[in-house]
């Protein structure tokens, strides 16, 4: 395996962020890295990184690849089996061949090599300092334990040598300090080993040449998007790409704007001295001193070249036009195209292009133009395009696709690389020494910046699948992305206090919980006692505006923050089974939140930090409660609700009977509703029941079978009947088909009802007055949920695509 998957988030871009409170469990992994390891790959969450594998467009594309195949069939495993963070190294052995080395902080009891199919240990084989020797697929692998971390390598060599190292060499001290915890993944490169080195270029000289000495890079994955921030730099003696921007500053990269919307890929330089950056060339070697040497370059900020057509775009923006005009023999004149005037580049302009070193490289340039603070060089014919599309306002900058990618990239940068889908995939099989056509649609806009800073230069990148403008009326699908095991229970959006939008929460039928952000990245996973009754809830126990999430099992009630861990006294466990969704009141909306648990016929309440509710009199009913408890307010008064048998049960706040509704009633299996005024529910007769503050009991007949649903706001009323939808007095006949119950959102002011047929898997959306929403119904295996989940005007909604999916649309 010359080059394997992680080389493909290190073609993409590498990164820095500075952590001020490293992990010693990591330092310790880390002090274990064998001497001349190449790669390191440090994993900050496994659940997050597994997700993004699997679902990442681009990743999955490449798997076409040999070598990540292979490599990614041995790292799916680590990485579900182990619930701490490790690390994987990649060096070469003994016969300089790769090695690649596991090292992973191991539970005391838990052994991470039973976890894992298709593993075979060869217990026969006895070899020395307490090694084991194991296969997977058609690899040997050998394995030992070293205080509590298990060290795995394909070298038997670097397992008997493995020993903690007391002191770290400053590399590793520098992964370590640098890498951010909260990113999915963190990798480190040492370019010594050129086989293993990510190449970034299609041009063989640029290719040929170092390009810095050590990266480190910190990743994110969604669906659709790589994005990965940190730094690179080299040794001031190297004859590395990276130090030619010594002591340089970055400049504003603007040869997008000048670039006609089709242009497949672009490389833009800049500095704002052009002296110095000359300097750096002919100090590392890049350029003769004796080469073409003009001082009216002086004002020459930016350098790019281009590809479009089959043809050669080079364009040199100058802070004074005036004065580097001169340079150029404007004698030389060949036509005018839109009051435009296109010059012959002679012999002697030729040279000028030797003055930036190994970034131009000219083959057919034979015109040039002024144009904007721009000198562009190409053939009659690109340079036309260029001019057309600079007047009309359709260079590739005003694309939506580009307006997009800008938004995740730095205004300047020392070196700016942009390609399309068709670049991206040439890159790619140069570095893993393949031909392969790879289905990279939607990946047109994918960039890399380097942007010098003293000593080292940040790196900034992103690979993003772009997406078409929404217009009124369309729908589209945001991502859809696979967890480990079926959903058990249909997405439900969540808010996230941090970055004020939504998240998506859900459960598999393994009884893990996810928590997954609005752009499909798994934030994490956790392992639950059981199958959660009802929906999440969020309060806010702190009052400081972080939200925790409220939800119940048969046996637990869970307490838990924004990563999934537990709070305070929680989980509170139970011996017997809770019967209902937790009831969570806030009776006041001053976040003395109280907690209702139902078992049966019992209830108890409990505070937001987990302590019996004194005060709270009723403790158990006469029957079976068979209905969530629910909250309401009334002219200042509190009132619980409930069915108990064929009760409707109304206390107020201290657990007293508030209400004596004394009629008995057969109840359907809908929730109670505060609609009109009145507590609201139905009964297997089909009525419509409204109760009011005196006990009274309002009898509609809704026309309906006993199996119908309902759904209320104050003043909607939604019944789902059979195939008939009926919204407030409109109806809407549907296909027969097996119908979820219908849900109400109000967003925006207005009123939208969400149902789904579970047979034919159809999610539809209408309006107040019964109207489907344009483009609807969607493909959904569960209800729909619906909110604005971002920050545009659109909005999304969630559902249960296949099994294990998780789908969102969005629509205007």
């Amino acid at each position: 395996m010359k080059n394997h998957w992680f080389i493909l988030l290190l073609v993409l871009s590498s990164c820095l962020y500075y952590c001020k409170n490293p992990n010693t469990k990591i330092t310790t992994t880390l002090s274990l890295v064998p001497e001349n390891t190449s790669v390191i790959i440090k994993i900050n969450s496994l659940e997050s990184l597994d997700s993004g594998l699997k679902n990442n467009a681009l990743i999955k594309a490449s798997n076409q690849y040999k070598c990540i195949d292979q490599f990614t069939s041995l790292l799916l495993p680590a990485i579900r089996n182990n619930k701490d963070k490790g690390i994987l190294a990649l060096s070469k052995n003994e016969n300089d061949s790769l090695a690649i080395t596991y090292i992973i902080p191991m539970p005391e009891g838990y052994n991470l090599l039973d976890s894992i199919d298709g593993l075979t240990i060869e217990k026969s084989v006895s070899l020395e300092r307490e090694i084991t020797k194991f296969r997977y697929e058609t690899t040997n692998y050998f394995s030992k334990t070293i205080d509590s971390i298990l060290f795995i390598s394909t070298s038997l060599e670097l397992t008997k040598n493995a020993s903690v190292n007391e002191k770290m060499n400053a590399d590793l001290e520098l992964l370590n300090s640098m890498s951010n915890p909260d990113k999915m993944i963190s990798i480190f490169i040492n370019a010594k080993d050129k086989t293993l080195s990510p190449i970034q270029f299609t041009d063989s000289t640029l290719n040929a040449a170092q390009f810095s000495n050590i990266t480190i890079v910190n990743g994110e994955l969604s669906q659709s998007t790589i994005h990965l921030t940190g730094i690179t730099k080299a040794k001031d003696s190297t004859q590395s790409l990276i130090n030619l921007f010594k002591h340089t500053i970055p400049q504003e990269n603007r040869i997008a704007s000048i670039l006609p919307s089709a242009v497949g890929n672009f490389k833009s330089v800049t500095f704002n001295d052009y002296s110095i950056f000359n300097e750096n060339l002919i100090q590392h070697k890049f350029k003769d001193s004796t080469h073409f040497n003009d001082f009216k370059f002086q004002n020459i900020v930016e350098i790019g070249q281009a590809a479009y057509k089959d043809q050669e775009i080079i364009a040199i923006r100058s802070l004074d036009m005036a004065s580097t005009v001169e340079r150029f023999d404007l004698n030389l004149y060949y036509d005018e195209f839109r009051s435009v005037s296109l010059y012959n580049l002679s012999e002697t302009d030729d040279e000028i292009f030797s003055a930036f070193g190994p970034f131009i490289t000219v083959k057919n340039a034979t015109h040039f133009i002024t144009i904007g603070d721009f000198f562009v060089f190409s053939n009659p014919g690109a340079l036309r395009d260029v001019i057309t599309n600079y007047q009309n306002n359709t260079a590739l900058s005003e694309t939506d696709a580009y307006k997009a990618l800008q938004l995740n990239l730095s205004d300047e940068s020392s070196l700016l690389l942009f390609g399309n889908s068709k670049l991206l995939n040439t890159v790619l099989n140069l570095n893993f020494n393949e031909n392969k056509s790879l289905d990279l649609s939607g990946f047109d806009t994918s960039a890399v910046q380097y942007s010098y800073d003293t000593d080292f230069a940040h790196v900034n990148a992103v690979f993003m699948a772009t997406k078409s403008k929404r217009t009124n009326g369309t729908i589209s699908e945001e991502f859809n992305i696979s967890v480990d095991a079926e959903l058990a229970s249909a997405p439900q959006f969540v808010k996230n206090y941090t970055s004020n939008a939504m998240d998506i929460i859900v459960q598999d039928i393994k009884n893990n919980l996810y928590l997954v952000s609005n752009e499909g990245k798994v934030y994490w996973k956790k392992q639950l006692d059981g199958r959660i009754l009802g929906t999440v809830n969020q309060i806010d126990t702190y009052k400081n505006g972080r939200l925790q999430f409220v939800f119940n099992t048969a046996k637990t009630l869970y307490v838990l923050d924004k990563n999934g861990n537990n709070v305070n006294a929680f989980p509170k466990q139970f011996k017997d089974n809770i019967t209902q969704p937790v009831s969570v009141f806030d009776y006041d909306t001053n976040k003395k939140y109280r907690l209702m648990i139902v078992q049966d016929k019992t209830v108890f309440m409990y505070d937001k930090h987990g302590n019996t509710v004194k005060g709270f009199t009723f403790t158990k009913s006469k029957n079976t409660i068979t209905s969530k408890p629910q909250h309401f307010r009334i002219n200042r008064k509190d009132y619980i609700v409930f069915t108990s048998g064929n009760k409707l049960v109304i206390l107020d706040r201290v657990g007293k009977s508030r209400v004596d509704v004394k009629e008995t009633i057969s109840f359907s299996e809908n929730d109670i509703y505060l609609y009109d005024g009145k507590f609201t529910t139905s009964d297997t007769n089909g009525e419509l029941l409204e109760v009011n503050q005196s006990g009274s009991v309002n009898h509609t007949n809704l026309n309906v079978n006993n199996d119908h649903r309902i759904a209320t706001t104050s003043k909607t009323l939604v019944v789902m009947n059979e195939n008939t939808l009926t919204i407030k007095s409109k109806s809407v006949e549907l296909d027969y088909g097996n119908y979820t119950a219908p849900k109400i959102f109000y967003i925006n002011d207005k009123i939208y009802v969400t149902v789904t047929d579970l047979q034919s898997k159809k999610g539809y959306l209408f309006d107040s007055q019964a109207k489907a929403i344009a483009n609807f119904p969607v493909y959904a295996n569960s209800s729909l949920e619906l909110e604005n989940i971002d920050d545009d005007s659109a909005l999304e909604v969630v559902t249960k695509g296949d099994d294990n999916a998780i789908i969102v649309y969005e629509f205007q």
